[in-house]
């Protein structure tokens, strides 16, 4: 909404912008390098603590009496913001903090290489896409939805998760998938696929009618025909 978003707003917006590209910078460039001294037990486990500290942030302020809590104590807009600020400031520590796992599972080049970077695009060019389609205001915290509405436009009319599909088409679809990359790849997919279900549970308890007709005309989740 024009004009609500206050000197807060903005800079959890810029938190959010600096976030998406400090984590782009890291898995594009950091994540692809190998340890000197290696504890690959010890490094994977501060790997998982650490996403998961992201993801339980996301996890708790999905809850709905958390968001109940927090919409009584402050203003719709700033609700957002704060969820927005917390969650890129947790995603920066992610990058910065992220330990780096001797090993690789494949190295590609060539056509294959090529591949890889065509379907990472993908993935990118369909965050992009549905993020507009629901409101980059939104997104970065500049704007507040009521969440009474279902998005039936762009990459929504195939699947009702395209921004979750995007993020694992670009964490996955890499022509040098190093441990360190694989490790958050697969915490990101194991992290959705618990999240997705519930995430649903609660729409449809928030749109019971709005959300059930909109799962019979999307039926897939994240890939159509599979899932």
């Amino acid at each position: 909404m024009p004009g609500t978003a206050g000197p807060g707003a903005w800079t959890g917006a810029l938190l959010f912008a600096v976030s998406i590209a400090g984590f782009l910078f890291a898995y594009a460039f950091t994540f692809a390098g190998q340890p000197t001294s290696p504890h690959p037990v010890q490094d994977t486990a501060v790997n998982l603590l650490l996403f998961a500290g992201f993801a339980g942030h996301h996890s708790l302020f999905a809850r709905p009496r958390i968001r109940a809590w927090v919409a009584r104590t402050v203003p719709a807009v700033t609700e957002r913001t704060l969820f927005v600020g917390i969650a890129s400031v947790l995603l920066l520590v992610v990058c910065r903090f992220w330990r780096l796992l001797p090993g690789t599972l494949w190295q590609l080049e060539g056509t294959a290489a090529l591949l890889m970077h065509a379907i990472q695009l993908a993935g990118l060019v369909l965050i992009v896409r549905s993020a507009g389609v629901v409101g980059v205001a939104d997104l970065a915290g500049l704007s507040a939805h009521n969440g009474s509405d279902v998005k039936r436009e762009g990459p929504y009319r195939w699947i009702r998760h395209p921004i979750y599909a995007g993020w694992l088409l670009l964490t996955f679809a890499v022509p040098l998938m190093s441990m360190t990359r694989l490790v958050f790849a697969a915490a990101s997919a194991a992290y959705l696929l618990i999240a997705i279900p519930l995430e649903e549970r609660t729409l449809r308890r928030a749109m019971p009618q709005g959300y059930a007709r909109y799962v019979s005309q999307v039926k897939w989740r994240l890939l159509p025909g599979v899932y």
